[in-house]
């Protein structure tokens, strides 16, 4: 008899079509359906457990099934589910858009909604453009953006990233950007420091500022760690140089803090390390605590100052969705911000850090471990053929996806980008958790690496 994992597997495969995955893996790579949440852990509907060290995406906070936040949900059920956000307001939104200005980096003032982080970052690229263009300089309508980066996949988002098999496939949808190599501190020569690497790498953003500053709307970044790019992380003095350089050359710095946001960094944003206000910051991932979508991207009061006027003159901001401020994404939000709020979040994050370093420790001496690299709640291990040389692996032996599928097998969920895996775990793992993904990732490296496999 069919178990009711394969049977929701066979029915799930006759109907639907799943994000960033080639389908036809599915022939040998069982989907695994889910029958709840609770804390750190994901369970199937025969009882198997699997830790959830990404956060379902880098979303997830503080675990699946929050009874805070559930509570929170439920009594706004109870009251408003949504309502247009144009012509109308509601509580959760005023009272979202509050608590964000009061905790994001002084002068960022005013909050715009969005649906998620993709349609986030189109809203701060299309706001950054307009500004321009209400006020005189509709001239600047380009973006320099960095390399190895990623800011969503949409068409705008996509544009301003740098993965490149998404900007071949959609090349002739996209606008060209002016890409600059990125402050990555893999790319340190020996003896040198991350500070000095970002510092030495940030001569190429000064040059692209100087020749394009005056057709250039806005430099858009991952503060601290570019994500999606294999967790690759870098120095805040480079935020600082840029802000200074941003400032120098008038051109807008757009903070793309979607995934680093909300203490993943060690900080509750990561631009507070470098001491820095972006003039757009991006919001979404943990905003919810992984509940809902939702995004907002802040701003300067100057900026919203330059589309206040008189309707005749058309120059209010163009974007919209149908879900804009939902109140019950703005509720699983505010209830978040409340745990930061009552719990010391930040300083038991240090902790679980610092374990999440000592139990991966020993990695760092592995022959087939070219990196293990730590920025707060972010650890990656980044495999490599030959240490020496730097020599990858080639990208179609997909040896991440062997560590992957040996984590499954003992209970723990790490998808990794490539040939890096990564802990982004919720924020309540425990010590002996950390421990115990430690365990299954050396044990997955083993076999994905061993000679002949």
């Amino acid at each position: 008899m069919m178990t009711e994992n394969a049977a929701l597997m066979q029915r799930d495969l006759a109907v639907l079509w799943h994000p960033c995955t080639q389908m036809k893996d599915h022939e040998w790579l069982p989907l695994l359906p889910i029958r709840r949440g609770e804390g750190v852990w994901l369970e199937d509907f025969e009882g198997k457990r699997y830790l959830d060290a990404i956060s379902s995406w880098w979303v997830n906070l503080f675990g699946h099934a929050n009874p805070r936040i559930n509570a929170a949900l439920k009594q706004q059920l109870d009251t408003l589910e949504h309502v247009i956000l144009a012509g109308f307001t509601h509580r959760p939104a005023i009272e979202l858009s509050e608590r964000l200005v009061q905790l994001t980096p002084p002068g960022l003032d005013r909050v715009f909604f969005a649906d998620n982080g993709s349609a986030g970052i189109e809203v701060a690229l299309k706001m950054s453009y307009h500004y321009w263009r209400n006020s005189g300089k509709p001239q600047k309508t380009r973006f320099i953006t960095l390399s190895n980066s990623y800011h969503g996949e949409t068409l705008g988002a996509l544009a301003v990233g740098d993965v490149a098999l998404y900007k071949e496939t959609y090349k002739p949808l996209i606008m060209e950007v002016i890409t600059v190599s990125s402050p990555d501190a893999w790319y340190r020569e020996p003896g040198e420091s991350a500070a000095d690497c970002a510092c030495r790498r940030f001569t190429a953003m000064r040059q692209a500022l100087e020749r394009h500053a005056q057709e250039t709307a806005a430099v858009i970044v991952e503060p601290l760690v570019q994500c999606a790019g294999g967790m690759r992380m870098y120095d805040p003095i480079y935020l600082r140089l840029l802000r200074e350089a941003c400032n120098q050359y008038e051109v807008h710095l757009i903070a793309d803090e979607i995934a680093v946001g909300f203490g993943r960094t060690g900080t509750l944003f990561a631009c507070e390390q470098a001491g820095v206000t972006p003039d757009f910051m991006a919001l979404s991932k943990g905003l919810t605590g992984g509940y809902l979508p939702l995004c907002a991207v802040l701003t300067t009061d100057s900026i919203y100052q330059a589309f206040y006027d008189d309707y005749q003159n058309l120059t209010a901001f163009l974007h919209s969705h149908s879900y804009t401020g939902n109140p019950l994404a703005c509720r699983a939000a505010l209830a978040t911000l409340d745990i930061f709020a009552s719990d010391p979040v930040l300083e038991n994050n240090r902790r679980l850090a610092r374990r999440m370093k000592q139990a991966t420790e020993s990695l760092k001496d592995h022959p087939r471990v070219m990196e293990v690299r730590q920025t707060g709640m972010i650890l990656a291990i980044e495999l490599i053929k030959d240490k020496r040389s730097r020599e990858p692996y080639p990208w179609q032996e997909r040896r991440g996806l062997r560590v992957y599928q040996h984590a499954l097998k003992r209970g723990a969920l790490l998808r990794p980008l490539g040939n890096v895996i990564y802990f982004m775990p919720p924020y309540v793992i425990t010590p002996e958790q950390i421990d115990f993904l430690a365990e299954v990732a050396r044990e997955g490296i083993e076999l994905a690496t061993a000679e002949g496999s």
